[in-house]
């Protein structure tokens, strides 16, 4: 999935697009994202469609949903400094 931003977004515009793409490919799902520094964020997912999930793959469901503001030129997301996948 492709994901355009527009360049001039506050973190706090960025973290919300981050949110909603998230929970488009996780639906149900509870979400935090907290903006660091410029790029950086913490995102915490609650989800039960990680459960019975490993720690990696239940990152990569979430990697997989915010791959586009990871990529590109000069992507809106430069890292993602804390994820936490947690099982309700």
């Amino acid at each position: 999935m492709t994901i355009e931003v527009q360049a001039n977004l506050s973190s706090v515009q960025i973290a919300e697009t981050i949110r909603e793409a998230i929970l488009e490919a996780i639906p149900g799902a509870e979400i935090e994202v907290s903006p660091g520094g410029i790029g950086h964020f913490e995102i915490r997912v609650e989800a039960g469609v990680f459960e019975g999930l490993g720690r990696v793959k239940q990152q990569q469901l979430v990697y997989g949903a915010i791959a586009g503001l990871l990529s590109g030129s000069n992507p809106p997301v430069h890292a993602i400094d804390k994820l936490d996948c947690i099982v309700p």
